[in-house]
């Protein structure tokens, strides 16, 4: 349905039925193979012109414009060709070589000549004059996108409804919002979120009636107009490439002061080009993006053997991250040279980096796709330890259960307003409410006993595996499960032991030269804390005791509270709307001084118990002046604590030197799993590329290199092993391809991080399922043995060259379909690093520079190989990898 009705309809020919004669029929490609079709008359004197030039869109050209008057107009390519001259006959059909049309517009059209049947059909709708939004930008947010406003699920108004075109598979839930999630302008069911099962390409039109959106999701016909190519010889000779040094020079992130020099070539015909600096504002889970223009430098022109350069310099003054494009003056016409329409994974600005791409100037600057120029502190300093991390990423309850006396007790211990679960087979799948698993219905209150005497009890099984840190998920005192709801923030909870055990904890992993980085939420609490006290189970002078506002709390000023509302569930704000979370007012200064200020802030405390670190839970929701305080505290107290932040998109703006050294990198986990999965070379290339020329080399050697984690599906479920009914060759092919992901972590640069029970085979899909416990084989599971070895294997390899920890990271060396190879270098010592994704072996030839050694040696199997001069073939084998390291022998191999 419509939000308005369409005013009047002009048909010629075959009528078009509307969505559902749309979804009947049948897409097919362009008929005019690109070129560009125009409407053509009296309104732009009869030209080209690109405010009327239409988009094909699977069956038919569409154009949505404005004009009004009584005009004569035909359809047309640039050439009026004869298979692109669109006109009337005498009886009203539409046929090549026609006479003129004729029509009254008044106002904004959609003007589409559909081209299926034996004749063209043309059609003329009237549109509402505004978008029921005003300017607000509406997103799908969903599971797709981990809820986040990005850019490529941007909708578009066009004429009558908001409009995107999607590729999705499979059941997901999702909203229709804006990035900040404004209640006027977020819209579920009512209840909650929509469903839908997916299948393949897609558009989803929401068209609103009486304020409330009405959506639909049929074959892919919306014509996107941003999809118009440029066909300008000129334009195109545009080129820019971001990683390349004749083009900006220094390479990627750089100090503040650092004076940038830029270059694009062309060919002949340019008048002017200009570059664009913006600064960027950026805040929140990406919910505001804004760049402000700071300055338009001029580029001078320099004239080649073949074509031309143009050049131009800017010094980066501010700690900042910045945006910049370049504007070029061509026949009149302007066109922007702009980062490429690569997605990088979960982040909401697209391109990757690298060779730009060129398009018209866009009549919205804000679609304009920037280059992205990270300028950081000089005295940022990352602890030098955090490059040879490996980390054992733990969820404290699943993974070993070390003293039964503190188990859980249903009945006696509370979950709010009722009671826990406890599972009493170790081997049990997690409980999720509503699945008829014999659950009850609420959501992590199960338990299965794991604490951290298991953890201490096999603290030798973990470093003999190869690990040297470990993180676990929280272990303060909560009602849930997971432990993100704090209740109190100075006690380990009781059912993964005490205070004195963590300090134990921290103790024994020291004599084995392991570390311990602690976790928790600086932004939310539990409504079953002791600092809110919803359910008074706690009787502690909670600010929101027993469901009442309690001005006379000594937490009172932690929160935000709306006295005007009744419904005690509306009187204060819980975390992404979960009244079990109750958000903390981030600027309270009462409680900067609880959560790091003080000298018993919890931030000292835990440093003061033995971690080594902290990761910040959701840290894009926490203001940025926050976490500028927390590190300088952090830093001061412990100088090199490590500091990692939960942020699943480009995390660069934490990595200017004054919020966070690391984060768990999302980024890479995308990137390597769908590589591993079949996906192409080049495509990991380019999110990795990005990352490193994104990033500060301090932060990007610090990485959390992670697969697997307890908020998205383990690996071996997204590599295709969902559970007992799959054949042995599927968890085969599923177990290999996650030995290809793993090497991919250890042969990278960043901090390996294998989560807990993935080097023995665990599988498990969303939450809670990959969250299941550790197969121990005393308790009756059966681990995979020879996976762990492999893993072993895989580590020790890592922790024998330090050229896989720290030595440089250049472009690949060499990157096709299916392989990729790096070279790396430390002092004298280089690596030639190469993973295969195809099911067969594959040979490469790598071309080396001319410092390379000639000789060399296969880091797992021992196999010598020989340079022919700079030439070296490699056979990487089949889903899996090989590295080489230089290497001296007495004897020169064959």
């Amino acid at each position: 349905m419509r939000a308005r009705a369409l005013l009047s309809t002009l048909l010629l020919g075959a009528s078009l039925g509307g969505a559902a004669q749309a979804a009947a029929e049948t897409c097919r490609p362009d008929p005019l193979a690109g070129r560009a079709m125009y409407l053509r008359g009296g309104f732009n004197s009869w030209s080209a012109a690109d405010a009327q030039r239409f988009t094909w869109a699977c069956n038919r050209f569409e154009l949505v414009t404005t004009l009004r008057g009584d005009h004569s107009f035909k359809l047309g390519d640039e050439g009026w060709s004869a298979d692109a001259d669109f006109g009337r006959s005498a009886d009203g059909r539409v046929v090549l070589r026609g006479q003129n049309f004729t029509h009254r517009f008044d106002g904004t059209h959609r003007i589409t000549l559909a081209m299926n049947g034996t004749e063209p059909a043309l059609k003329i709708e009237d549109c509402p004059s505004d978008a029921p939004l005003g300017k607000t930008q509406l997103f799908l947010r969903g599971s797709m996108n981990n809820w986040a406003a990005l850019d490529d699920d941007a909708f578009q108004y066009s004429c009558d409804a908001y409009y995107l075109n999607v590729k999705l598979q499979g059941r997901h839930e999702f909203k229709l919002a804006d990035a900040a999630w404004a209640e006027a302008t977020s819209f579920g069911d009512g209840k909650g979120s929509f469903v839908h099962e997916f299948n393949g390409e897609h558009t989803i039109r929401v068209a609103f009636v009486a304020g409330r959106p009405l959506w639909s999701v049929g074959p892919t016909t919306f014509a996107d107009p941003s999809t118009q190519p440029v066909v300008d010889r000129v334009a195109l000779s545009l080129r820019f490439d971001s990683r390349a040094v004749a083009h900006k020079r220094p390479f990627g992130a750089v100090v503040a002061g650092t004076e940038l020099h830029f270059a694009v070539d062309a060919m002949a015909g340019v008048q002017a080009m200009t570059l664009v600096i913006e600064k960027r504002r950026f805040e929140g889970n990406q919910e505001v993006l804004e760049y402000q223009e700071l300055a338009r430098v001029p580029m001078q022109r320099q004239v080649l053997a073949q074509g031309e350069r143009w050049r131009a310099s800017q010094r980066m003054s501010d700690v900042s991250i910045y945006g910049y494009w370049f504007e070029a003056d061509i026949s009149g016409r302007t066109f922007v040279l702009q980062n490429n329409g690569d997605a990088v994974h979960w982040t909401r600005e697209k391109g990757t980096g690298g060779v730009g791409t060129v398009a018209e100037k866009p009549a919205a600057p804000s679609t304009i796709r920037r280059f992205r120029q990270t300028v950081y502190a000089a005295d940022f300093k990352v602890p030098d330890w955090a490059a040879d991390v490996v980390y054992y990423y733990i969820f404290p309850d699943r993974y070993r259960n070390g003293d039964k006396r503190n188990d859980p007790k249903p009945g006696v211990d509370r979950h709010h307003d009722t009671t826990v679960e406890l599972h009493k087979n170790w081997l049990d799948k997690p409980w999720r409410p509503s699945t008829g698993d014999g659950s009850d219905a609420v959501h992590n209150n199960d338990f299965f006993g794991g604490d951290l005497a298991g953890i201490i009890d096999k603290l030798d099984d973990i470093q003999e595996l190869g690990a040297n840190t470990i993180y676990m998920t929280p272990i303060f005192k909560a009602a849930s499960n997971h432990k993100y709801d704090t209740a109190d923030y100075k006690a380990i909870d009781p059912a993964f032991g005490s205070n004195a055990d963590f300090e134990r904890l921290t103790a024994q992993a020291a004599k084995r030269g392991m570390r311990v980085i602690a976790d928790t939420s600086l932004n939310h609490v539990g409504s079953d804390s002791i600092y809110f006290d919803r359910y008074a189970n706690h009787r502690s002078g909670g600010a929101f005791e027993a469901g009442r506002i309690r001005r006379d709390s000594p937490y009172a000023s932690w929160f935000s509270f709306d006295a005007t509302q009744t419904d005690p569930e509306k009187q204060y704000k819980g975390w992404v709307g979960i009244t079990g979370l109750p958000e903390l007012d981030k600027a309270s200064p009462a409680w900067r001084n609880f959560a790091f200020r003080d000298r018993d802030s919890v931030t000292k405390t835990w440093l003061d118990r033995g971690a080594s670190g902290w990761r910040m839970d959701v840290a894009p929701w926490v203001s940025d002046d926050f976490w500028r305080e927390w590190r300088r505290a952090v830093k001061q107290h412990k100088p090199d604590a490590l500091t990692v932040a939960e942020v699943w998109f480009d995390a660069s703006k934490y990595f200017l030197g004054d919020m966070f050294d690391s984060t768990m990198n999302y980024v890479f986990r995308n990137a390597v799993q769908d590589y591993a999965s079949g996906g192409k070379a080049t495509a990991l290339a380019a999110q990795l590329e990005h990352l490193r020329e994104a990033y500060p080399p301090q932060a990007h050697f610090a990485l959390m290199n992670l697969l697997s984690s307890h908020d998205q599906a383990r690996a071996l479920h997204v590599f295709g092993w969902h559970g007992e009914q799959d054949s042995a060759e599927t968890v085969a092919l599923a177990k290999q391809r996650l030995l290809l992901a793993a090497f991919m972590q250890m042969s990278y640069p960043g901090a390996p991080t294998v989560y807990y029970g993935d080097e023995v085979g665990v599988t498990g899909g969303d939450d809670p399922y990959n969250r299941g416990t550790y197969p121990w084989a005393d308790l009756g599971g059966k681990p995979d043995l020879a996976l762990r070895a492999r893993f072993k294997q895989l580590i020790t390899m890592r922790h024998q060259h330090a050229v896989l920890r720290r030595g440089s990271l250049e472009p690949p060396l060499f990157v096709d379909e299916h392989v990729m190879v790096l070279l790396r270098k430390l002092g004298d010592r280089w690596a030639v690093t190469a993973v295969n994704n195809a099911a067969s072996t594959r040979r490469v030839e790598l071309l080396l520079p001319d410092a390379a050694p000639g000789y060399w040696a296969d880091a797992l199997g021992g196999e010598l190989f020989s340079a022919e001069g700079r030439r070296l073939v490699l056979d990487v084998p089949p889903l899996f990898g090989r590295v080489l390291t230089s290497h001296q022998p007495q004897v020169p191999p064959r």
